[in-house]
């Protein structure tokens, strides 16, 4: 661990030690109204920590906020409007003085094969789940970067390591998200900044109820595939087996921690599921290894 590592643990480390609050971390998390991130922010503010508690409709998180005195923040925040978010930052940092965690949890589903998915929808779903993650960051990381510490929590899934029918544009949003956090990771490391992934299995959330859109377009001959995964992702809802505030307990965790991992799987379908992927793809690399080296150039 390097010197600067060091420091930026022992900051918070010393912070969350404070018991009046005043020195407590400072959270900023998106996406507040329901689900993980409203979970997120009820746990590390029952724990004592300061919680920039975002949402696009304010009104949805304003009574969480007053639970809590000054300890809660209530702030309006669509990832979509970078001058909204501008305004979030900073009034969070004119509150609190700083923002030691940031959470980009706001995103949303969509159920379309990839020739039934409408391109006003497909575009919108990564102007959130991409493009609004990406706004965030650059008003935050300014301020991480001229304190040299911070944790950077990108809520991804495990949609973000393996690809079904039905749900390809989502996975694409998660994919691109993976490769984006796993550059800004080594790229902020050296000014004391920790970047994780996490990555949920199925959370008892709106996530596939109320929160979840989909194609207007059903073509007949994705019927046995993407339509098939439709309907069973529609109807597990209500009984995924992750707990929201669980999860929420183990981000904290990994925030805590002196050096947190890049990547962390939330729930006994996303460990399992990330294992047979793991082996799917090693099994694969295997079979094709004397293909793929026939590619570099003969040496004489």
């Amino acid at each position: 661990m390097t010197n600067q590592d060091t420091a930026a643990f022992d900051e918070l480390a010393d912070l969350t030690s404070t018991a009046d609050g005043q020195g407590a971390p400072v959270w900023l998390i998106t996406g507040c109204s329901s689900g993980l991130g409203r979970a997120l922010a009820e746990h590390a503010l029952g724990r004592g920590d300061r919680v920039a508690v975002t949402a696009r409709d304010v009104a949805s998180v304003t009574a969480l906020a007053a639970a809590h005195g000054d300890r809660a923040l209530a702030l309006s925040l669509d990832v979509t409007d970078p001058v909204s978010v501008a305004a979030a930052v900073e009034a969070c940092e004119k509150e609190y003085g700083r923002i030691d965690v940031l959470v980009n949890n706001a995103g949303y589903g969509y159920l379309a094969a990839v020739e039934e998915g409408e391109d006003a929808a497909v575009r919108a779903l990564y102007d959130t789940n991409v493009h609004g993650v990406v706004t965030v960051l650059k008003a935050v990381l300014p301020g991480m970067r001229v304190r040299r510490s911070g944790r950077i929590v990108n809520v991804s899934s495990f949609g973000g390591l393996a690809a079904f029918a039905g749900t390809g544009y989502y996975h694409a949003t998660k994919f691109a998200l993976e490769g984006l956090s796993e550059s800004l990771a080594a790229e902020v490391a050296p000014l004391g900044i920790a970047v994780t992934l996490v990555e949920p299995g199925g959370l008892r959330t709106q996530w596939a109820g109320s929160s979840m859109r989909q194609s207007g377009t059903h073509l007949a001959d994705y019927e046995e595939t993407a339509g098939r995964r439709r309907a069973s992702t529609l109807a597990v809802s209500g009984r995924q087996p992750g707990d929201p505030a669980r999860a929420a307990a183990a981000i904290a965790t990994v925030v805590d921690t002196e050096q947190p991992p890049l990547r962390l799987l939330l729930g006994s379908d996303a460990l399992a599921g990330t294992r047979a992927r793991i082996e799917r793809m090693r099994d694969e690399v295997d079979a094709n290894e004397k293909l793929t080296v026939s590619a570099d150039l003969v040496r004489v």
